[in-house]
């Protein structure tokens, strides 16, 4: 993946590498890798996660009373700050230094201002996120509940177009911005909540966050990212440049580029 990506780099500078996937499984600890790995071959290179974005829970709680009460937790489109992430990735083109933001999930806002992350221009910016590269939805595909959240607190179907138009007008430019795309492909969702629960565990005991999610709270917390997990996990094998598929234990079981 390390030498796949350098030769990229050959042929492009600036580049931004984008590694998309479901909570879990395993983007950022991929991103530190190839993070590390590029820095060995002397490129220029550092990574922020599109959960670096979080608006903060004020900003969140604004939006909720505007549109609807769920965007109060972070995670979907309409959560985030895509200004900022636009305006970050300018810099990084026009081969500017970069002040990258970052957010604290034990507090549920963004860390201060003065403990983002400086860099000099950058050969390679890597951007994380869930929800990287997945297009909008059709009306159609909107129409019908994904799971008990969306049956019970989003009966007219409000919340998830909302989430959608978010999705189709302030990330898709984002989106475009990313010139070569991973997939971690999970083969299912089903295996998302186990493996959200197991990086809730590890968080906890690394002393990241003062409080974990019980297994129960994790089963909820998903269903805000399953709409649109299971639209990834139907598209992005074909749109992404490698996809990496994965086993129920996250070993990666096999690796594919697609030309596109």
């Amino acid at each position: 993946m390390a030498r796949w990506l350098a030769k990229q780099v050959a042929q492009q500078t600036p580049l931004c590498l984008g590694i998309s996937g479901s909570q879990g499984s395993g983007k950022s600890t991929l991103a530190e890798y190839l993070k590390t790995e590029l820095r060995q071959h002397g490129l220029r290179t550092d990574s922020v996660s599109l959960d670096d974005f979080y608006l903060s829970r004020s900003q969140r709680a604004q939006r909720a009373a505007d549109i609807h009460p769920l965007f109060q937790t972070r995670g979907v489109p309409g959560t985030h700050n895509t200004a900022l992430a636009e305006e970050v990735l300018a810099r990084f083109r026009a081969r500017q230094p970069l002040i990258l933001p970052r957010f604290d999930k034990s507090m549920d806002e963004p860390f201060a201002p003065e403990l983002w992350t400086h860099t000099h221009t950058l050969d390679v910016l890597i951007l994380e996120g869930w929800c990287l590269g997945v297009e909008a939805q059709s009306a159609e595909q909107l129409r019908c509940p994904v799971n008990q959240l969306e049956q019970s607190q989003d009966p007219d179907g409000r919340y998830r177009h909302a989430v959608n138009q978010f999705l189709k007008a302030d990330y898709h430019s984002l989106f475009r911005q990313v010139d070569k795309l991973i997939f971690l492909d999970a083969g299912c969702f089903s295996h998302v909540a186990r493996w959200r629960f197991e990086q809730e565990q590890k968080l906890s005991l690394s002393g990241a966050q003062s409080r974990r999610m019980s297994q129960q709270e994790v089963t909820h917390f998903v269903q805000f990212f399953q709409r649109l997990t299971q639209w990834g996990l139907e598209t992005l094998p074909a749109q992404c440049d490698i996809n990496l598929q994965l086993s129920p234990q996250r070993d990666i079981a096999a690796s594919t580029e697609i030309h596109n």
